[in-house]
């Protein structure tokens, strides 16, 4: 164990922007996006499509500070600095419960999928063998640990090319789709209920699952104390990331509806596998079993890393338990890596105790978490513009975009969505969970934190 407890720069443009791109796209793609479908219809590309907008405005919100003052524990820190300690304390362990609810969610999934192969096979076992692979890999040397998540995203993202393009080759080819009696085509996404089937209020619907796909995209701004050359990394990172995830649902869910009519996806065994068959491919189960594996160990890693980090970044300022600061020989944060996997174990036993059908409130607490945070970003950007001379302003390197009407538009959207969630009935637990949750760490601010910490940036 150090005792310099400081974390070790090893992470370059290419781990980060797979490390994003790894933590984004996982359940909410693959599992998630049905459940969007059928809020919307073929209106959810347009519900992707505007939150992809102001989460792009809300990365280079978190980029301007990241670039300005890289730190481990990011979006905390600076909320602790141009807002208040308070706001720092619960944008920080409310970024922490969104990645644990995550990674349950897809360390239970990660458990079914492997039932595929192996149903004789507890699933307990699968799921042990994941938590403590994924710990080992986070306690290793963060270059290790980069690579790893590189070639994980790597093979996900290939595989959802491969589907848009075979999706693609369908419609123009006019390939026959296995189990089904439609014709593939553009006409699909109005010929069954117009685009917006379920009017205006499945559109609104919609928004606290597809936010929830998008929930994990800023780590980039948590890899910012171990990025080699943040002020290049990570720019070039923000203006990548965001672009591809948007592509990649967008059209993913663009070919599916086009090929599927929105109201039977999901209905005849996965949709994935349907169009991988369509080409011909005999043993598409098999493969997409690969592709949902890799997408959730990846994923679950993603959380874990950032959720990690962000827990040594707020020990050092006294948000946490001071042993949270201890680093393994590898420069690798010991405690809060050992702490994510015993609360996974015990998650996943919870997990097993609770309805199956319950990934929309799974989804909707996730998305409270998630949108606070974005929440808190936001305002800290502005916090932060108003605490900087005007000459500081222009010297910075990587500036907002649309400042400052672009970031008041972003922080309405989060906020609609917020009142969204509360607004539905099958969301609406979320907020009341998310409102105790924020209560929770009021007074554990209160009382557990030092006053000399309550202050200290």
């Amino acid at each position: 164990m150090s005792e310099t407890s400081t974390l070790r720069r090893g992470l370059n443009t290419r781990h980060i922007r797979f490390l994003a791109l790894g933590s984004a796209i996982g359940t909410g793609l693959f599992y998630g996006s049905a459940s969007a479908i059928k809020q919307a219809g073929p209106s959810v590309l347009l519900a992707y499509m505007i939150a992809g907008v102001a989460i792009y405005i809300v990365m280079r919100a978190l980029g301007e500070m990241a670039v300005h003052n890289p730190v481990s524990d990011s979006f905390s820190h600076y909320a602790s600095e141009y807002l208040s300690p308070l706001a720092g304390f619960t944008t920080g362990w409310t970024y922490v419960f969104e990645m644990v609810i995550v990674a349950i969610a897809d360390v239970t999934a990660f458990g079914i999928y492997m039932g595929f192969w192996f149903p004789d096979v507890p699933r307990w076992i699968w799921v042990l063998s994941v938590i403590l692979f994924l710990g080992a890999i986070n306690l290793i040397h963060v270059k290790v640990y980069g690579e790893v998540e590189f070639w994980l995203s790597i093979i996900k993202v290939t595989a959802i090319i491969a589907m848009i393009l075979g999706g693609f080759g369908i419609m123009l080819y006019g390939m026959h789709i296995p189990h089904s009696d439609f014709t593939p085509g553009i006409a699909n996404l109005w010929q069954h209920g117009g685009f917006m089937p379920n009017g205006i209020s499945g559109f609104i619907a919609c928004f606290s699952v597809v936010v929830f796909a998008f929930g994990g995209i800023e780590i980039i701004g948590v890899t910012a104390g171990e990025t080699q050359d943040p002020k290049t990394a990570i720019p070039r990172a923000i203006n990548a990331v965001p672009i591809r995830i948007i592509l990649f649902y967008v059209l993913t869910i663009f070919v599916l509806m086009s090929i599927f009519p929105w109201n039977q996806i999901g209905t005849a065994g996965s949709p994935f596998v349907q169009i991988f068959e369509g080409l011909g491919i005999k043993s598409a189960a098999a493969i997409l079993n690969i592709v949902v594996i890799t997408a959730a160990i990846s994923a679950i890693n993603s959380d874990v890393f950032g959720a990690g980090r962000m827990m040594y970044g707020m020990a050092l300022k006294g948000h946490a338990p001071k042993i949270f600061c201890k680093t393994s020989k590898n420069g690798a944060p010991l405690m809060p890596v050992v702490v994510m996997t015993v609360v996974l174990l015990v998650g996943v036993v919870l997990n097993y105790l609770i309805p199956e059908n319950v990934f929309e409130i799974i989804a909707s607490i996730a998305t409270f978490a998630t949108v606070y945070v974005w929440l808190m970003i936001l305002l800290a950007q502005m916090g932060m513009r108003k605490k900087l001379s005007v000459e500081d302003i222009k010297k910075l390197d990587f500036p907002i975009i649309g400042w400052p009407v672009a970031p008041i538009i972003a922080t309405a959207f989060m906020i609609f969505v917020i009142a969204m969630i509360g607004y539905f009935p099958d969301s609406r637990p979320a907020l009341y969970v998310g409102a105790i949750w924020l209560v929770f760490l009021a007074v554990a601010h209160k009382f557990l934190v030092k006053p000399k910490n309550r202050s200290k940036l």
